[in-house]
């Protein structure tokens, strides 16, 4: 696992020992900013089950203005600390040890909002359905802003929300990534 391109490139990053955590793939991640394209540049990131902190690391090295991170696995946020500042990406970050819905609520109490967020959950735990129902009632995302989300084939996500909509769908394996766009009523 490394930072493919950027001012990063190259970079190899940490994953914590075990099978807790479950980074994307390099050739994902390289198809997913390929989708992104310039989207990437001067965007405001949030990162949720941050895991290694890998795609954020990856926007910001491609030009994303900002990038917060949250996990609540303290081995988690060590490693992104420590691939932070192997990055030499540490200025630009913000990370949380935290519940991630207890981190969106503390987002929207205090304003925060985000154009670009990805959310790389745990398969098979409902997180994607609670992580969309709540951005959707408690919007932290900028308007036009995306969200990418890995998840299970076996996990449905709804083509059309009050303020989400599903744009595309790309398949890898038994992973897919859902690209979905924050938009007005």
């Amino acid at each position: 696992m490394r930072i493919i391109t950027g001012s990063a490139k190259g970079t190899k990053l940490k994953a914590p020992p075990g099978l807790d955590t479950r980074p994307t793939a390099d050739r994902v991640k390289e198809s997913v900013f390929n989708i992104l394209g310039d989207i990437v540049i001067d965007a405001r990131v949030l990162d949720i089950f941050a895991g290694t902190g890998n795609l954020g690391l990856e926007a910001l090295s491609r030009g994303a203005k900002s990038a917060v991170f949250v996990d609540n696995s303290n081995d988690s946020i060590a490693i992104i600390k420590e691939n932070a500042h192997h990055t030499k990406l540490v200025e630009h970050t913000e990370i949380y040890k935290n519940d991630v819905l207890r981190a969106m609520d503390r987002f929207v109490q205090t304003g925060r909002s985000f154009d670009l967020l990805f959310c790389d959950p745990p398969y098979q735990q409902r997180f994607v359905q609670t992580v969309l129902e709540k951005l959707d009632k408690h919007p932290i995302m900028a308007l036009g802003g995306v969200v990418v989300i890995e998840h299970s084939r076996h996990e449905e996500i709804a083509d059309e929300w009050e303020h989400l909509q599903l744009k595309r769908t790309e398949r890898y394996g038994a992973t897919l990534v859902s690209f979905l766009l924050y938009k007005t009523k």
